[in-house]
């Protein structure tokens, strides 16, 4: 059985931690997991995603490109979600929990569709960045009605 590779739980863990190292890409990465989440991701998903990185000052440091790659390559191996969540906030250390839980909810929403897998990611999210369930549920709904305003034009 010389050749054969057994990838332990331990092994899928080492390859997002090989991956992920610095601040700037647990940012990106956070981002990406919040738009890809569903499997799918539309334009207007990654109009947002840019729109975000460019905000926090990504864009300087960052190649999305390669971001997007690094970040699809272990993807379908991430098993346990918020050990994954709670490695990228432990290296993005927020000083503003509330306003990237916010940027988080409106990526989650950003194609119009709020799946139910985006809902347990942003309670995993929000229980990571230390968010009390209250708060979230109040930025949920602020960020709810903004997009309905935003595509509606209804106030």
């Amino acid at each position: 059985m010389a050749g054969i590779i057994v990838e332990t739980d331990a092994a899928k863990n080492i390859m997002y931690q090989d991956k992920v190292t610095t601040r700037e890409e647990a940012l990106s990465h956070l981002f990406f997991h919040c738009c890809l989440k569903d499997a799918e991701y539309t334009t207007e998903e990654l109009n947002a995603l840019s729109e975000k990185m460019v905000i926090g000052g990504l864009n300087d440091d960052l190649n999305f490109t390669e971001e997007m790659q690094k970040y699809k390559s272990y993807f379908g191996a991430i098993e346990n979600d918020e050990a994954y969540i709670n490695y990228l906030v432990h290296l993005i250390q927020p000083a503003n929990n509330l306003a990237l839980y916010s940027y988080c909810v409106e990526l989650c929403l950003s194609d119009s569709v709020f799946a139910q897998q985006e809902e347990t990611l942003l309670l995993k999210i929000g229980a990571a960045l230390d968010v009390e369930n209250s708060e979230q549920s109040t930025i949920n709904k602020l960020i709810v009605q903004r997009n309905i305003v935003e595509v509606q034009k209804l106030f």
